[in-house]
């Protein structure tokens, strides 16, 4: 019996248009390695990067703070390769593969987790593009009215969602050139700017390479903990061909460069002004007006990009599968949810504290969630999967899967106790409880099938 979702022979069509995404097996991928690269390059764009740079003013030096990326994401890029190696392989997305270690009721654990703080970072991100719109708006016309802006841009995310991995292919491969000129232009404007503050406050201090050095690791890694649950969702839209290897690589360069761009511009302003909103920031780093007005329309458009790649489709999906809606119907429900995050209050000031601690408090949860899938896919089932029986609610999948529930809980603890790296602590602890509850625990037993 299948409600709502297909059997591995009811695959994907080989003619799926836009917006005609689903849970089934996707036989159909529409992306190459350049492609799919520039499009994980475009999806991290990511003001939060900007805050968490801001966030570590005062504990690392500009070196430490580039090592302290650059370590983030390549464990990023490990990361995401493993995780994604099942959707990868059978073209299935994250809720789906989901099923084999939580069950099916189970899942919608972990897809709780992974919604919340995408729907928490879309509102957030949505704030901040009408921000820059809004800037544009005064400077150029004296018209400003930030909640409209908010409304507008949010409701044109919403009518791009809704054209699914088709319309998100050519955003992303479009814009990819645009945002990298863009953030290399508003880094040389800082160091232009700022650079004998940046000197004496960044470069010419001591910074540590202790436990707050690793802790700033994992707030970098910590913006893509999300991503690391959901990776299927995109890998399966990638042509088949390639090694794990070069996987790797695919994902850590793709988001290194914005990463190291956004965290270090950031780290610097902040630093050198104390200023952390990034319209105020991006606003007093250029003099000239026009160059201000592009810089704040890429702003705006760098928001699209990653909303709609990294925003939009994990809750999307998650709701398709919990309620059985049709994508266009989830992307909207999720466009609208992303109103009540109440991002007004994100973005201030005395917020950055708030959101830093909001990133590792839910790392906690999603590092052993991550533990757990690995475990399951790469030690547990030997990289081999029964699509029939992921697709089958009433075979040996029904249900909650206890063990899976437990040793995520487990390992966010162990996490909540190192809460400055938390998602390093939580592997271990839940990847080992895991593999010994359905090594021994007999209620695991039925899904080892």
């Amino acid at each position: 019996m299948n409600n709502g979702t297909q059997p591995a022979g009811a695959a994907s069509s080989h003619d799926k248009k836009a917006g005609e995404e689903s849970l089934a097996p996707q036989k159909h991928r529409i992306m190459g390695r350049f492609s799919y690269l520039l499009a994980w390059f475009g999806g991290c764009v990511s003001i939060g990067t900007f805050t968490m740079g801001s966030s570590i003013v005062g504990t690392l030096n500009l070196l430490q703070t580039c090592v302290a990326i650059a370590i983030g994401c390549f464990v990023i890029g490990i990361a995401l390769a493993f995780n994604g190696a099942a959707g990868y392989k059978y073209g299935i997305p994250f809720m789906v593969q989901a099923r084999s270690a939580f069950g099916f009721a189970g899942t919608r654990f972990p897809g709780l987790v992974r919604a919340i703080p995408a729907i928490v970072w879309y509102g957030f991100q949505s704030w901040i593009g009408a921000g820059a719109l809004n800037a544009v708006s005064a400077t150029l016309f004296g018209f400003d009215n930030l909640v409209l802006y908010f409304v507008l841009f949010q409701f044109l995310q919403i009518g791009l969602s809704i054209f699914g991995f088709q319309g998100i292919k050519w955003l992303e491969n479009i814009g990819s050139g645009f945002i990298l000129l863009a953030l290399v232009y508003m880094f040389y404007s800082v160091i232009d700017r700022y650079g004998e503050e940046i000197t004496t406050n960044l470069v010419n201090v001591e910074g540590t390479w202790g436990m707050p050095f690793w802790g700033a690791t994992m707030l970098f890694l910590g913006i893509y903990s999300t991503m690391m649950l959901n990776v299927s969702d995109y890998s399966r839209e990638l042509k088949e061909g390639t090694k794990p290897g070069l996987l790797t690589v695919i994902y850590a360069m793709s988001i290194l460069p914005c990463t190291l761009f956004m965290g270090l511009i950031g780290l610097m302003v902040s630093g050198a002004t104390g200023v952390t909103d990034p319209i105020q920031v991006f606003s007093s780093a250029v003099d000239n007006t026009p160059l201000l007005v592009i810089t704040l329309l890429f702003i705006a458009f760098a928001q699209v990009t990653t909303n709609v790649l990294n925003n939009v489709v994990p809750p999307t999906y998650i709701l398709m599968d919990v309620f059985k809606l049709k994508f266009r119907t989830s992307t909207i429900l999720v466009g609208l949810l992303a109103f009540c995050t109440f991002p007004w209050e994100l973005v201030k000031e005395e917020s950055s504290a708030g959101l830093q601690v909001f990133v590792q408090t839910y790392s906690a949860f999603l590092g052993p969630i991550f533990a757990v899938m690995v475990v399951d896919y790469f030690i547990l089932r030997r990289r081999k999967l029964d699509l029939d029986k992921l697709y089958d609610e009433n075979g040996p999948y029904k249900g909650v899967n206890y063990g899976a529930i437990i040793a995520a809980l487990s390992g966010a603890m162990v996490a909540l106790t190192f809460s400055s790296v938390s998602w390093y602590a939580s592997l271990l602890p839940a990847g080992i409880i895991y593999y010994l509850l359905m090594q021994y625990w007999q209620p695991c037993q039925r899904f080892r099938q």
